[in-house]
């Protein structure tokens, strides 16, 4: 068991409940989480590539022409897991640029679909290196819209430190959990706004030992080792 293993189960988690909606996970180790949710105890999630196809454990299942998921978008009928380069307190999500927009130091993927996400349907972060540099007081540009302008729902951010979630009277980051070995100092250290600190922080579940059996099953070339920084 890997912490890249702990994270893949703690993305599944964020499905959990759901019921049948279009999962649309970025990433490989959201990918992993999507599919060994819908294995598992989510088997009505439709597994989307991020466009048009359908996909189960080994390929393509059907096809949904793209005009059709905007409108489940619309219906929010749609829990999607994205990355962001910069994310705040309230949830607030970059993936645009860092710096003045006008003149950026560093240009990064563009908006996208981030606004219609957090404004339609379930939105939930993957972030693989925790630092302050990625949680910060203030994004450079908000992209996915945060808690303070009217989001949706922000389902819970996991990281390769901890999983966090905005459950809090103000909608302010809160850590709900640290992975094994890691210490909430830690998770503190590496974030550049103060988070809400329960009383008791539980340690995120590790895999049993069927689902390691199926990540192994779903990941043989163990891809997922590589999407964290190392030790």
């Amino acid at each position: 068991m890997s912490i890249a293993d702990v994270c893949v189960v703690a993305c599944a988690e964020a499905w959990r409940g759901d019921g049948e909606v279009l999962a649309s996970p970025m990433g490989v180790i959201p990918t992993l989480g999507a599919k060994l949710a819908r294995a598992t105890f989510s088997p009505g999630l439709l597994l989307s590539d991020g466009e048009a196809f359908l996909m189960h454990e080994n390929g393509i299942e059907g096809w949904m022409p793209y005009r059709q998921v905007f409108t489940v978008v619309a219906s929010g009928r749609r829990h999607v897991m994205m990355g962001a380069s910069q994310i705040d307190r309230y949830g607030n999500q970059n993936i645009s640029c860092i710096g003045d927009w006008a003149r950026p130091k560093s240009q990064l993927l563009g908006v996208r679909g981030a606004p219609g996400n957090t404004i339609n349907h379930p939105t939930s972060y993957f972030v693989p290196n925790h630092s302050p540099k990625v949680f910060v007081e203030n994004v450079d540009m908000v992209c996915g819209i945060g808690y303070d302008r009217g989001a949706f729902e922000i389902r819970v951010v996991v990281t390769n430190l901890a999983v966090l979630d905005f459950d809090t009277p103000s909608h302010e980051m809160r850590l709900r959990s640290v992975h094994p070995g890691v210490a909430v100092e830690a998770v503190v250290e590496a974030t550049g706004f103060k988070l809400s600190i329960p009383d008791s922080v539980p340690i995120t579940r590790e895999p049993t030992e069927s689902e390691l059996a199926i990540i192994d099953r779903l990941d043989p070339s163990k891809q997922r080792e590589s999407q964290l920084p190392r030790p």
